[in-house]
């Protein structure tokens, strides 16, 4: 395998990628997610990661595919992406003072050779305690409404986050630094 496509749209992701040294293309794939704000994160992750990376490598049989979606979950609840302004508030209050886990699920997929893998990787992110006044100062730098759990940390996270646990790529979106090895090898 030579060739690498990123099964994503994520601007985030395709930085990421290309800051680790990656050369790819990419295809975005229009399987329906799940988002069950009530299931078990780290299936759901794993589950979205694998249809995207499965549904562009069966148009693409050999290449290696990449498949990645990322959630965030307090406790039992599960935070995707919110559709209003007023969800995403609702979210990061509910977020204020607390910690989170940040899951990302990555499907590497190649259908010539019958490659198959999944990678979880998840990190905990401890919120400062957040009033209106900072939330509203925080949509001013980020657009919430594209990102699991209403954040980017990459884009003002300073204003929100007290700590995060390593890595950081997780938390945006792929987690570079525990694939790239694996990527390499399978694309040497």
């Amino acid at each position: 395998m030579k060739k690498l496509i990123l099964a994503s749209a994520s601007p985030r992701r395709r930085e990421l990628l290309a800051d680790a040294g990656f050369s790819f293309d990419i295809q975005t794939s229009d399987v329906p997610e799940n988002e069950d704000p009530h299931g078990n994160p780290r299936e759901m992750v794993l589950e979205n990661a694998l249809a995207k990376a499965r549904a562009v490598a069966a148009k693409n049989p050999d290449a290696l595919v990449l498949g990645a979606d990322t959630t965030v979950a307090l406790g039992d609840r599960v935070l995707n992406k919110p559709a209003s302004l007023a969800e995403a508030r609702e979210m990061l209050l509910a977020l204020g003072g607390n910690t989170h886990t940040v899951f990302t699920g990555v499907a590497l997929v190649c259908a010539g050779t019958g490659l198959c893998e999944t990678h979880l990787v998840a990190c905990d992110v401890t919120f400062k305690p957040l009033e209106d006044e900072t939330i509203s100062r925080y949509f001013e730098i980020c657009n919430p409404l594209d990102k699991a759990g209403a954040y980017g940390i990459q884009n003002g996270g300073e204003l929100i986050v007290a700590r995060y646990d390593e890595p950081l790529s997780n938390i945006i979106g792929l987690p570079v630094e525990r694939i790239s090895a694996r990527l390499r090898a399978l694309l040497s």
